[in-house]
């Protein structure tokens, strides 16, 4: 009697799954391991997960075949499946992944060290080179100080000389000189290793701090251990003398002897590295002599008869 009423709530049970009255089969459980172990041990939990052949449990049942379906969706699409699902969703790429905006960094942190200790390298090396140009460049211009160039006056030759009674430009009556003469120089640059550029001031010969005739050595290049005889022409016109004249006495035959000083300056300038790095000199002299009307010799100047400062 208990056996008949058994059987009647089985078939009650399973009246509502199956149309046809089956034997029941086992039932099989799946262990998965669980998700709350947080320790790393090998616990897992077991969930019971009946596992049917039954018709109306199987997955072609419209119900479970559904659910199955939205939890595989769930769980292995996610949030890929809601942004495919809208309009104008994320593209995808060749594997049917969507494609996400992904921001890339210029360089590693590597790569900028490098470029950095790159940078610090060139302007160390420039820095080296800047200093050591300076040094080198210090180095000849201390190599070249010594080599100044020397002047030697070696003689005047007077062409003409007159002293005579005039007026100035404002009628002023007073005594008049007009001299020509020329004067020859020596030129020596004892530079080794570089030119020089040598010119000068107005060549002034004075009688009685009064210019009466001036001249100028014209701007030339002399090479490197050479010498050279220049010529410079000195001459002055009816240049009024004034209270200063009256020194000056004439001879009953008309010669006449006048007290002269030649003075001037000769510079020179050397491009040792080219206009980098220059020597220049400068050298004053002045020789005083006499000059007569008479005499048609140059006048010869010996070692101390001037001046070089």
């Amino acid at each position: 009697m208990m056996q008949s009423a058994k059987s009647e709530s089985d078939v009650t049970s399973l009246a509502p799954s199956s149309p046809s009255r089956s034997p029941k089969r086992p039932v099989y459980y799946v262990q998965s391991p669980s998700r709350d172990s947080h320790d790393g041990d090998k616990l897992s939990s077991m969930h019971a997960t009946p596992i049917s052949n039954s018709p109306m449990e199987s997955p072609s049942h419209p119900s479970f075949g559904r659910h199955s379906r939205n939890s595989s969706a769930s769980r292995f699409s996610g949030i890929f499946r809601s942004s495919s699902g809208r309009k104008g969703g994320k593209k995808r790429n060749e594997k049917g992944w969507p494609e996400c905006d992904v921001i890339l960094e210029e360089g590693s942190y590597g790569e900028y060290d490098k470029g950095y200790t790159r940078r610090c390298q060139v302007l160390i090396a420039f820095f080296t080179f800047v200093v050591l140009f300076t040094v080198f460049c210090f180095i000849i211009w201390g190599a070249s100080r010594p080599y100044k160039t020397e002047v030697t006056v070696k003689s005047l030759t007077v062409q003409n000389l007159y002293v005579g009674e005039g007026s100035d430009f404002s009628g002023v009556v007073t005594k008049m000189m007009t001299v020509n003469v020329s004067l020859r120089m020596n030129i020596y640059n004892p530079a080794t290793f570089f030119g020089i550029h040598v010119h000068s001031t107005p060549i002034n010969l004075l009688f009685s701090d009064i210019s009466v005739a001036t001249g100028e050595l014209k701007k030339y290049y002399q090479p490197r251990k050479s010498h050279r005889i220049v010529t410079v022409n000195v001459e002055g016109n009816k240049v009024p003398l004034y209270g200063a004249g009256s020194s000056i006495t004439l001879s009953q035959t008309g010669e006449v002897e006048v007290p002269l000083t030649l003075k001037f300056q000769v510079h020179s300038r050397g491009n040792v590295v080219g206009k980098l790095v220059r020597t220049k000199h400068s050298k004053e002299i002045t020789c005083p002599f006499i000059i007569n009307s008479s005499e048609s010799k140059p006048i010869k100047f010996k070692n101390n008869s001037c001046t070089y400062d």
